[in-house]
């Protein structure tokens, strides 16, 4: 009987492991609108207090390489929920550089989204927040594999209300919920508008939380992409005046604080170590809006632009027990590796009749082995502007950030190149001294254009 025990145990002990580790992790993925590289404190900014989104790298990953796949709101919400480069399914263009009040289409139906590849494993996925891949019913979450929505169709700055609002940038710099008619939408159904963005972040928290609390039981995905900082500012009252940096740094502290909410709830229901949280940001900081605006720290420029600091953004991973704590990761990642990734921690299957450009993190993320990608591609709407490959990035095109100079873009020949690993803030061509990295370079470019395909865009219906 004596024996039996320790027998016992170590087969319980051994079939509590093999069915933990075939329990699928939970995901939540939080997106900010318009933050900056710097504009964390745990990514250097001096005055902004993040101690939520502070703790989550210190208990987690903190990636100072990661990419988006576009340096605006709609082809970079696009390359997160397919996995693609927005060139691929028409979701950029040269002319629109995002879906409108008045576009006609959105994302095509054709295209896989997390939530519905997620969804044949059996998830449950909530989206709570801006979407921007199409206000029409066609186009909207639950049309595209969420369970349930609550948020705004589009950014918060689009149906800017004639006559009430101040013209220019003064509805911007000093503005008011009834400047801008944008509606706050239930699944398929507006039930506020304009919605009041002065509660907004908090209430997208409250509900990604209670659809958490609703589905502890089931493998659920919470996307949970804020539609601040992207200008006009707002923030509750209760953060009025909290941040030394003033309006921008309020909203910022509120959504950190919404982060621990969500990391407190994770905690609280036993759901921390099977669930992995990812927070990023969609593109770089607005510049033209000043004080209103982020900053992307040493990095150059800011939306809009295929600079770094039009790209690179903030990214931190939590996972207790499965992602290295304290870990600084200096590898390339990008928003489309999230898409693989997930899918593959799930169980399920990449989509094999299209060319899916996410790559999967899982080694880099769990600190067993390194990032599988070597190279970014930067495009601007459907033009190919630079690619890195290792730490050499070649820019082919420039053109700057939104803002006085964003209309001038050149063309370089040979391309300007930079040792990002070196010069992170883009100051030294070095395209003199490294011809054969530029030859390099322009293989993987003839390679990579040689097999695509650019279908017309829906951003241009």
């Amino acid at each position: 009987m004596n024996r039996a025990l320790p027998l016992l145990l170590m087969w319980l002990l051994s079939y509590a492991s093999l069915h933990a580790a075939e329990t699928p992790p939970n995901f939540v993925i939080i997106f900010a609108d318009d933050l900056g590289y710097g504009d964390l404190s745990c990514y250097g900014h001096p005055t902004i207090a993040t101690p939520h989104l502070d703790q989550m790298a210190a208990e987690g990953m903190r990636f100072t390489q990661f990419y988006v796949g576009a340096s605006v709101c709609t082809p970079s919400r696009a390359a997160l929920m397919t996995g693609r480069l927005p060139v691929r399914n028409g979701m950029c263009s040269d002319k629109r550089r995002v879906l409108f009040p008045d576009s006609k289409s959105g994302l095509p139906a054709s295209e896989v989204t997390l939530a519905e590849a997620l969804r044949e494993r059996g998830y449950v996925s909530g989206c709570f927040g801006k979407w921007h891949l199409g206000h029409l019913p066609p186009h909207l979450p639950t049309n595209n594999g969420f369970d349930t929505y609550f948020g705004i169709p589009y950014s918060n700055d689009m149906d800017r209300v004639g006559g009430e609002a101040p013209k220019g940038r003064a509805a911007f710099l000093d503005p008011k919920v009834e400047y801008f008619n944008c509606p706050l939408m239930r699944d398929l159904e507006i039930v506020e508008r304009p919605a009041d963005q002065t509660t907004i972040t908090r209430r997208y928290a409250q509900e990604a939380i209670g659809f958490i609390r609703k589905h502890k039981s089931d493998p659920f995905f919470v996307y949970l992409p804020h539609n601040l900082p992207h200008v006009p500012l707002f923030r509750s009252p209760e953060f009025e005046g909290r941040s030394r940096r003033g309006l921008y740094g309020d909203v910022i502290e509120e959504i950190d604080w919404t982060v621990g909410q969500v990391l407190q709830a994770l905690r609280d229901e036993g759901l921390a170590e099977n669930t992995l949280v990812f927070f990023t940001s969609d593109n770089g900081p607005w510049l033209i809006f000043g004080d209103h605006g982020g900053s992307a720290g040493l990095l150059k420029d800011g939306k809009g632009c295929t600079w770094e600091g039009g790209m690179r953004e903030p990214a931190i991973a939590w996972w207790p027990g499965h992602v290295p704590a304290g870990k600084v990761n200096r590898e390339l990642a990008t928003t489309m590796d999230l898409y693989t990734t997930c899918i593959t921690l799930a169980g399920g299957q990449i989509p094999q009749d299209r060319v899916v450009d996410g790559l999967d993190l899982t080694p880099t993320l769990l600190g067993t082995g390194p990032s599988p990608r070597d190279t970014v591609y930067y495009y601007r709407g459907q033009t190919l502007m630079a690619v890195r490959h290792g730490p050499w990035k070649a820019h082919f095109r420039t053109q700057g950030a939104y803002g006085a100079d964003s209309k001038e873009r050149k063309a370089h020949d040979p391309p300007l190149l930079f040792n990002l690993d070196v010069d992170p803030s883009e100051r030294d061509n070095v395209n003199a001294a490294h011809p054969e990295v530029i030859a390099t370079i322009r293989t993987i470019v003839a390679d990579h254009e040689s097999k695509l395909e650019i279908p017309p865009s829906e951003l241009e219906k």
